[in-house]
């Protein structure tokens, strides 16, 4: 697909005008670069099933099984740090050199300072979140928990709360908005800004400008491309995380497939 660019702005590249299908050929060709080798990118996506479930037990033998959604929510905020392994496979592909398990773990990064700090970001991000999350179920959960003393309900007593109580439908509610808002700005920020400081000698605001402009450019189809991530990373973490085996590397080749479409 060949899309009008943008002109350059002071120091960021151009960016593509897209079409309101890019978004829809980005997962197809995410879905070819999955099954290209499919021991790598589903292994790949089932380490982080692994390391999810580790998380989840850990949230339950420490008390706190209702921070599990919070977790989860977390996950959608670093995870374009996560990814940049696929992106690089992705990379590879699409220049036909070798593709190794070395090569996915280990990336080279043409930016690995910049990259660094944009991993801080995403960690700033999620503790936002976090302690939204915390002040939400405070304000909402009250007299029925005890914050102070870290006495958190378990994931059955939550998922009876906010299903079950005014006060628990209200926390749902608000801190969906809440949580809808910080991640789309995370996203505005690293549309194309993780995969640019992967394959680019270039800095994190450079990075973080373009994908802003990118998703500004074209507010229609990044929308889109934002609720598609958010359906299929949202419902394979629905399927007690084992669709993110599929899910993730999917979404990963994609973004590579989204940065490529959008950035000159």
């Amino acid at each position: 697909m060949k899309a009008d660019s943008l002109p350059r702005g002071d120091f960021t590249p151009p960016v593509h005008r897209i079409s309101a299908e890019a978004p829809w050929e980005w997962l197809a060709g995410g879905w070819r670069d999955t099954f290209v080798n499919p021991w790598l990118s589903l292994g790949y996506g089932a380490a982080f099933v692994v390391a999810g479930a580790a998380i989840f037990f850990g949230l339950a033998a420490l008390n706190m099984g209702s921070w599990v959604a919070v977790a989860a929510g977390g996950f959608l905020l670093v995870g374009p740090m996560l990814a940049v392994g696929l992106y690089e496979i992705s990379r590879r592909y699409e220049v036909n050199e070798p593709v190794t398990l070395t090569e996915a773990l280990f990336v080279k990064t043409r930016s690995p300072i910049q990259l660094a700090y944009m991993g801080f970001l995403l960690l700033f991000a999620f503790l936002v979140w976090a302690r939204v999350a915390q002040l939400l179920f405070a304000l909402f959960a009250g007299g029925s928990v005890t914050i102070a003393q870290g006495d958190y309900p378990d994931v059955l007593e939550f998922a009876d709360f906010i299903t079950h109580q005014p006060s628990g439908w209200a926390l749902l509610a608000i801190g969906s908005v809440f949580g809808a808002v910080i991640a789309f700005s995370v996203f505005a920020m690293t549309a194309v800004s993780v995969p640019m400081l992967m394959e680019r000698d270039t800095d994190l605001f450079t990075a973080v400008a373009t994908s802003i402009k990118a998703v500004t450019a074209n507010p229609g189809p990044m929308i889109l491309w934002a609720w598609i991530i958010a359906v299929v990373i949202g419902t394979s973490i629905a399927t007690l995380g084992l669709g993110l085996i599929v899910a993730f590397p999917l979404i990963g080749h994609a973004t590579w497939r989204a940065y490529r479409a959008l950035v000159q």
